[in-house]
């Protein structure tokens, strides 16, 4: 029974400390999270506040918490949602697909950041394999499932391999379908490094999560069935909506 209902049934309130309304609403939320589809809507702070008898300011406490800890997530202008599937991706050594992690289930486009043209510079030079005054094509999207932000990725270049690359051209589709089709361009191998970290202000902004939100970063140096190396990216993949798992193999000799 809320405290409302008691004060009208002419009952006694009975105060409970900060952290043990917190502890109920949380466990009031957890029980709707296993009970409930992902990406399901939860109920306003407000209606929450009044169906448990406690303060707004308690229920928005429990439901931080929640967030953090990836078992919620919100969507600015529509409201706190159930997290959706994450998206379990086994490791291998060959793959399909264009990206460094297996697609979510949903309509998947890009939106651009930022799509420039500068010269390689001496850094970037070494790992493109190219002269330091090299044109480098220079793109930053955002990733988008069903419109929802997915991942931020920055792609790099020689600007020699795509003359024709626009922006346009990375809003939608497969991108190493794109660089075999246009630009004859079939890649071969790529050097990838997987590491978890967290989101700087900037990055928590595109992926509309909070500061310090996990991310999953993927390095990525990819090479042509030329040896050139066409593709330098760097990738953040929100943290919870991904999983990672590897297959195991052991001998005698295994300790």
């Amino acid at each position: 029974m809320s405290s409302t209902q008691r004060r009208e049934a002419g009952m006694p309130t009975v105060r409970r400390p900060a952290t043990a309304k917190r502890d109920l609403v949380r466990r009031h939320l957890v029980d709707i999270i296993e009970s409930a589809g992902p990406g399901t809507g939860l109920a306003s702070e407000r209606d929450l506040a009044l169906e448990l008898g406690v303060s707004r300011p308690t229920v928005r406490a429990a439901v931080e918490e929640l967030i953090h800890s990836g078992l919620l997530v919100r969507r600015h202008g529509q409201g706190t949602f159930t997290s959706p599937h994450k998206v379990t991706q086994e490791l291998s050594g060959t793959t399909t697909n264009g990206m460094a992690v297996p697609p979510a289930e949903g309509h998947w486009t890009s939106r651009i950041v930022s799509f420039r043209t500068t010269q390689a510079g001496p850094t970037r030079a070494q790992r493109l394999e190219v002269p330091p005054d090299e044109p480098v094509r220079r793109v930053t999207r955002v990733r988008l499932v069903d419109d929802e932000p997915m991942a931020i990725e920055h792609l790099e270049l020689p600007a020699a391999l795509v003359p024709t690359l626009t922006a346009t051209d990375l809003e939608h589709g497969n991108f190493y379908q794109l660089l075999r089709e246009r630009f004859d361009i079939r890649v071969r191998d790529a050097l990838q490094t997987l590491e978890p970290t967290v989101t700087n202000p900037e990055q928590a902004e595109l992926l509309g999560v909070s500061v310090y939100a996990p991310v999953l970063r993927v390095e990525r140096t990819t090479r042509d069935v030329r040896g050139r190396v066409v593709e330098l990216a760097q990738s953040f993949y929100r943290g919870d909506r991904y999983r990672i798992t590897s297959k195991l193999r052991f001998d005698d000799a295994s300790g």
